[in-house]
């Protein structure tokens, strides 16, 4: 297993698997703690959509920092403002300053934290493995996932949120430490061409980010309704998702690194497709509705190597990779923002949770629409290089 042999790689998963530890315990209530503390289902998603594009407007600053201090110490930062964010969620109850105060904390350690992670990943990856890194990535996270929601659903009905998210915040921090064995990486202070680059390519971030509002952000509210807002259930649902999914994305990571990357489209689109219509369809059936979370995970194993390794190759490609990330992580707030809104607004008119989730498809037509465009061009490469013959369905 050669994407094994990359040390750094080896290390930042292991920072991604903490990171994902604390969001799978603490961060996966974080929508609907603000539920079970007075928020209505429009205003949590106007809260997210806030978030999103408070990042943003608070984007811009992030270039100076990180060509001070490079990519590796802005990525530690990054991790350290996400777990000192944590604390603030125990606080909300209702609308009122707390909230308004938690979305620009989370704002800006989300704005510091994501295009450090995503330009630092995509600068000491493989392209040739870089399926498989990924795909060992989200196992990992998944098998994680498995403990991490039941924990945190425990803690937070024995403890309550303070001691929740407190929890949360102490291992997100751990992981830091992994970070501190690896390459510093420096972020060049002039790079022409940069941001034109990343903006040609920026609608599969618009696409993805759309997606998410639904079929992510919407789903984990509509689910936890179905389930009678028990912290339990909610937790016990997500940990048979992770558990479906555990092992899913080693074998579709080694299908795109073998030159299938198209066929891998097809498969990751088509299931996900499957899965947003089954969500909508789960309206008062707590059985379906757990069903179709736990075929969330398989899709994500499948999903997230096949729109990840177009989005790392490309910017570690790119005249520079923190100044692509800059533009990916706007071009996804602007996507998941606007989604966000819509939905809230259909929320408002009336329109079930579990309904709204269909706005995914506008966002994942966009997405299909780049990655076929990416992998043809992927086969190009591959087959000029005499690495491999062209692709069932591929237009060369």
């Amino acid at each position: 297993m050669a994407f094994f042999h990359n040390r750094d790689v080896n290390l930042v998963t292991l920072h991604s698997a903490i990171a994902a530890a604390a969001m799978g315990s603490g961060g996966a209530f974080w929508s609907v703690y603000m539920l079970k503390a007075g928020v209505s289902v429009p205003s949590v998603l106007l809260v997210l959509a806030a978030t999103f594009l408070s990042r943003l407007a608070m984007r811009g600053a992030l270039l100076p920092f990180a060509i001070r201090i490079g990519l590796r110490r802005s990525l530690i930062v990054g991790t350290l403002l996400m777990a000192a964010s944590f604390p603030f969620v125990a606080e909300v109850h209702g609308i009122g300053p707390a909230i308004y105060i938690l979305v620009c904390v989370t704002a800006f350690a989300d704005t510091v934290y994501w295009p450090s992670y995503h330009a630092y990943y995509a600068t000491i990856g493989d392209e040739d493995h870089r399926g498989q890194q990924l795909g060992l990535r989200e196992a990992i996270s998944a098998l994680l996932g498995v403990v991490a929601p039941i924990a945190g659903g425990w803690v937070l009905v024995t403890y309550g949120p303070r001691v929740t998210f407190a929890v949360t915040a102490l291992i997100m921090a751990a992981g830091v430490l992994p970070l501190l064995w690896t390459p510093d990486i420096p972020v060049k202070k002039s790079a022409p061409g940069a941001f034109l680059y990343a903006l040609k390519r920026s609608a599969i971030f618009v696409g993805d980010g759309i997606n998410a509002a639904g079929y992510f952000m919407t789903w984990q509210i509509a689910l936890f309704l179905t389930l009678d807002q028990s912290y339990l259930a909610y937790g016990g649902a997500l940990a048979i998702a992770s558990l479906v999914g555990a092992v899913s994305g080693l074998a579709l990571g080694r299908l795109i690194d073998s030159g299938k990357g198209s066929r891998a489209v097809w498969l990751a689109i088509g299931l996900i497709s499957f899965v947003i219509v089954l969500r909508a369809s789960s309206l008062h059936s707590p059985a379906l509705a757990v069903i179709a979370n736990a075929m969330g995970s398989l899709v994500g194993c499948i999903y997230i190597p096949t729109i990840g390794t177009p989005i790392y190759n490309r910017a570690k490609r790119s005249p520079c990779v923190m100044r692509f990330n800059l533009i990916a992580e706007g071009g996804w707030d602007v996507g998941s923002s606007l989604g966000l809104s819509i939905a809230a607004g259909l929320v408002w008119l009336g329109v079930p949770p579990t309904r709204v989730v269909f706005i995914s498809l506008a966002g994942i037509a966009i997405v299909f629409v780049a990655l076929r465009n990416y992998y043809a061009e992927h086969a190009n490469e591959r087959i000029d290089a005499g690495l491999t013959e062209p692709q069932d369905g591929v237009k060369i």
